[in-house]
């Protein structure tokens, strides 16, 4: 029958994960299948127990259950070990203790990857202005403080869970300056005046024409992960003012890929994820 992998969250029928999984499964000949399964906070736990299975090849996790799963699997490595948040799960069927769920982190070698090999960007030395406080924002905080940021300032609706996140990461790199506000704070005008990169990994845009924040304030590149539509309406309005921008389509693929290779040990045939990632997008645009 092989083996099964998915991607869970809520909601998650926008997600092109199956589209870039299975098309890499195939492409490589891999007897496996790849499935998107939505779940809600209160049957996160009951799910996770019911796929300990021998057919289980991994799955993904996406928005709002990245922390949650963090708690669930029996232990975390990587990436996941300083952010607490998982976006992928792998099986050790090895394990002297028995069958076990390891959680890590491939989002922060998907952001990286995609900003360097993309934009030529790196995080070192950046002022970095990050709008949001949830599992991917962690991870991306988590690469600017190991790559070596000279500022940190996360910005969230809820300023507590903002706060949170910085006094669990600053420690990753104590000579980044960190601070933490609230979208509402004045001082947001002058963080989004000063950044040399504005990143939104919030879901504000996906789908939609909302913006997390006012282009016109921003000096800095513009990232924002939301990768449907390709070109957000945030970015659209940052070109407009003749900022650098760079969409989420990239952070995707390379994140994917990843998980894709600690689930087979194959190298994940990347040009073939991204160009059924493109097509699917561009068939629903239509």
């Amino acid at each position: 029958m092989g083996q099964v992998a998915y991607v869970i969250g809520q909601p998650i029928a926008h997600s092109l994960s199956p589209t870039m999984h299975n098309a890499a499964f195939a492409a490589l000949g891999i007897d496996a299948r790849y499935e998107a399964i939505e779940i809600a906070a209160v049957d996160l736990s009951r799910w996770i127990q019911s796929i300990r299975r021998p057919d289980l090849l991994g799955f993904n996790v996406t928005v709002p259950h990245k922390e949650a799963v963090a708690r669930e699997v029996d232990r975390l490595e990587g990436d996941a070990q300083e952010t607490g948040a998982v976006n992928t799960v792998m099986v050790d069927r090895e394990s002297s203790s028995g069958w076990k769920l390891i959680g890590t982190n491939t989002d922060t070698i998907g952001f990286r990857r995609s900003l360097i090999e993309e934009a030529g960007v790196s995080l070192q030395g950046q002022r970095i202005l990050l709008l949001g406080a949830g599992g991917a924002a962690r991870a991306i905080a988590y690469a600017a403080l190991k790559d070596g940021a000279a500022d940190l300032v996360v910005a969230n609706r809820d300023e507590t869970r903002a706060r949170r996140l910085v006094k669990q990461l600053f420690r990753v790199n104590t000579s980044t300056q960190t601070r933490a506000i609230a979208m509402t704070d004045p001082s947001l005008a002058e963080e989004l005046a000063t950044a040399t990169l504005v990143v939104n990994a919030t879901t504000v845009g996906l789908g939609t024409d909302e913006m997390p924040v006012d282009p016109a304030r921003i000096t800095g590149m513009v990232v924002d992960i939301v990768y449907r539509p390709l070109k957000t309406a945030f970015l659209r309005a940052a070109e407009e003012h003749g900022l650098r921008v760079l969409g989420g389509l990239g952070m995707l693929v390379y994140q994917a890929a990843a998980a894709f290779e600690l689930w087979t040990g194959a190298t994940a045939p990347i040009d073939i994820m991204r160009n059924a990632t493109e097509r699917a997008l561009a068939s629903q645009d239509r």
